[in-house]
């Protein structure tokens, strides 16, 4: 009798009859991209300014250098007796104003009359090319400075005009604000609240070592 055979069978996974996939594509690998580097804007240089500048001029050069030694450089460039006085009204302790602390409202003198808000929100809003109240024009035409007017402040501290009563006094000051610049002007009200430097990064130790000759204390 004879003994059938037997195909042995082959190991490993049968052949498949459906569709073929398609080969696997290798991977791109990932490349980091580096950070891109911001672009510093250059500070302005320390003698831009035209000459004789407004005040406010000045302190917003100040406020756009980087270092220390350029902000004393630019108060040193433009010395003046008007800008030191800014600075004594506003850092002397010494120096007391007599005016009313806070916002200013902006008054018409030639009616007597209060306009709604203050300089600073009708300055802004001035500046935004909105209506204001405060019949000022920015470029500064026809307008004059803290240069020209520094010399009266002293009716607005104590021990300067003692003989002024209060409401001669504001109007006096309001005035001034009239005739300013509106960018003067504010600085003038950050000023007799002592409050500079919420505008403007300029600090008492930058203003001594501008001027190491200025004296402080004992002025009321």
């Amino acid at each position: 009798m004879t003994t059938p055979t037997t195909t042995p069978k082959k190991r490993g996974r049968p052949k498949s009859t459906g569709p073929k996939l398609p080969a696997k594509t290798k991977a791109k690998a990932r490349v980091k991209e580096e950070p891109k580097e911001e672009s510093v804007k250059p500070a302005p240089a320390t003698n831009s300014l035209p000459t004789n500048p407004f005040i406010f001029e000045i302190l917003e050069l100040v406020d756009a250098q980087k270092t220390n030694a350029k902000k004393v450089e630019v108060l040193r460039n433009y010395e003046h007796d008007s800008i030191k006085t800014i600075f004594v009204w506003n850092y002397d302790s010494s120096v007391i104003s007599l005016l009313p602390p806070g916002p200013v409202p902006y008054g018409e003198t030639n009616a007597q009359t209060t306009f709604a808000g203050t300089l600073s929100e009708n300055i802004a809003k001035e500046a935004a090319g909105g209506e204001s109240a405060t019949g000022q024009d920015l470029d500064g035409r026809n307008k004059t400075s803290i240069r020209h007017e520094y010399k009266n402040f002293y009716h607005f501290v104590q021990g300067g005009n003692p003989s002024l009563t209060t409401t001669r006094r504001e109007m006096i000051f309001i005035n001034m604000l009239q005739g300013l610049h509106p960018k003067e002007a504010e600085v003038l009200c950050l000023v007799k609240d002592k409050d500079l430097e919420s505008r403007y990064k300029v600090s008492i130790d930058q203003v001594k070592q501008a001027y190491p000759n200025m004296t402080w204390g004992n002025r009321s």
